[in-house]
């Protein structure tokens, strides 16, 4: 046995034996996709109840091509854990202008049965129910449901003479979370419709990046405003400056990753400037908006910069 292998022990000889491959050659599993094969899709049993079966991680669609980095690639810092997907409520109440509504974290299909529970609980007077358009109509007032702007999300009104309702809003407020642990185990079929499939894309407009949201501007700019407070919270790096509800626009500082230095450089490193940015909002359609940066600072904010800030706000929105 070799002299320098003797003094390992016992067990390590074991570990390091069951790497090697028949060739004498440690195993680089950094080529093992260049050999992967396709398997072939995984079938369910014909007489299963489709309703128990849904997707559990969707791959989320994607409109633009690859742009992959000029030069020397370097691999960004990965983001934290968790990064735009920030703990919060069940429920949640959305303001803008005079329009109010609530934001529910489940899917509209469990948020139906309820929304009917609660006319039901109330006693009020169902005139018509239609689960396809996610509505309740009572003679006091109109309740309904839509799929929010995040994956999972839903948005629920309480309209009277269309016009929102404050009492009912609060009043379904505390209904929806005393059963938020149960929300998510009860669907409806009929419901399951009122899930948008469309969801919002990073695009490339020419020479410029943006992000194109299947939403109207006012629920946009509702649900930007408030992610933005809880997640552009840190100085020097990322800092909500105002929200402008009259033009649809948030001043922002934003510090972009290119010029972030970590460690022990932090502290010789005096180039770092953050930038002050302007989100906008775009209406482009009743359903559709157009959420662009706009440098305005004297320093530059190259092409590379503002897509991988339109990366962070799209992901607080996802």
């Amino acid at each position: 046995m070799n002299s320098a292998l003797k003094w390992l022990p016992l067990a390590m000889l074991v570990a390091l034996a069951g790497c090697a491959r028949d060739d004498g050659y440690y195993h680089d599993r950094n080529i093992d996709y260049a050999d992967a094969r396709q398997a072939a899709p995984l079938t369910l049993p014909e007489g299963r109840a489709a309703e128990r079966y849904r997707d559990a991680m969707p791959v989320p669609e994607t409109a633009a091509d690859f742009h992959g980095s000029t030069g020397d690639f370097e691999a960004p810092a990965p983001q934290p854990l968790g990064a735009g997907r920030l703990q919060r409520e069940f429920v949640e109440s959305r303001r803008v202008g005079d329009d109010a509504w609530l934001v529910v974290g489940a899917a509209p299909d469990s948020v139906w049965p309820q929304l009917e529970s609660f006319a039901r609980s109330r006693g009020l007077e169902v005139v018509a129910s239609d689960s396809s358009r996610g509505v309740v109509e009572t003679r006091q007032g109109r309740l309904s449901v839509r799929q929010g702007l995040r994956a999972g999300d839903s948005e629920v009104r309480c309209d009277q003479a269309g016009r929102p309702e404050s009492a009912c809003l609060g009043a379904l407020e505390q209904y929806l979370a005393a059963r938020s642990a149960t929300a998510s185990k009860t669907a409806s079929l009929q419901a399951q419709r009122l899930a948008g499939g469309e969801r919002l894309h990073l695009v490339k407009r020419g020479d410029e990046w943006a992000v194109e949201v299947p939403l109207d501007i006012d629920r946009t700019w509702a649900e930007l405003d408030y992610q933005l407070k809880q997640d552009f919270t840190v100085e020097e790096r990322r800092e909500l400056l105002e929200g402008i509800p009259a033009d649809y626009s948030h001043r922002i500082r934003y510090l972009p990753l290119s010029e972030r230095s970590v460690g022990f450089w932090k502290g010789l490193v005096t180039s770092e400037s953050p930038r002050e940015i302007r989100l906008e909002l775009e209406r482009e359609g009743p359903d559709r908006t157009l959420l662009r940066a706009v440098n305005l600072s004297e320093r530059g904010f190259s092409a590379e910069d503002r897509r991988e800030l339109l990366e962070r706000v799209a992901s607080l929105l996802r």
